[in-house]
């Protein structure tokens, strides 16, 4: 089953770009150009993983960020900002607004697969229920 992956963007090249780069992995890519569009197709079509450019026409990512995260049942939905933006300390200001990841652009394909790749599969494995110790463990004093 291919992941759905949801790309907000408001540049058609860029939107181009991505969706090429994308193209050899089998996923199933949705396009917004507007944040708000882009918050409605995420919770329309709870994507597995969602690319958000920071400066977008009608709001900063970080704001669709923070929104979609907001929203109960989405809060475990990976959200990478994709960003001209590379200066020193926009990762953590990113990442402390509710963005999972963070890729600079210009966007290497190899970087984008990779990223995508690494949050999709985690994404996966938290969808596993913990293994949770019944009894209480005591390491002073161990069972036989």
């Amino acid at each position: 089953m291919s992941a759905t992956i949801l790309y907000i963007e408001d540049n058609p090249q860029n939107l181009r770009l991505i969706r090429r780069m994308l193209s050899t992995a089998d996923y199933t890519i949705l396009e917004a150009f507007k944040g708000e569009t882009g918050i409605q197709l995420a919770l329309q079509h709870r994507p597995d993983l969602i690319l958000v450019d920071i400066n977008l026409p009608d709001m900063d990512g970080t704001e669709v960020a923070q929104r979609i995260k907001a929203t109960p049942g989405y809060e475990q939905i990976p959200i990478i900002a994709l960003t001209a933006n590379a200066m020193h300390g926009d990762r953590e200001r990113f990442l402390a607004k509710g963005c999972d990841g963070y890729i600079a652009k210009p966007v290497s394909r190899s970087e984008l697969l990779e990223v995508t790749a690494h949050f999709l599969a985690k994404r996966a494995t938290s969808g596993v229920l913990p293994v949770v110790d019944v009894e209480p463990h005591d390491p002073d004093n161990p069972k036989p």
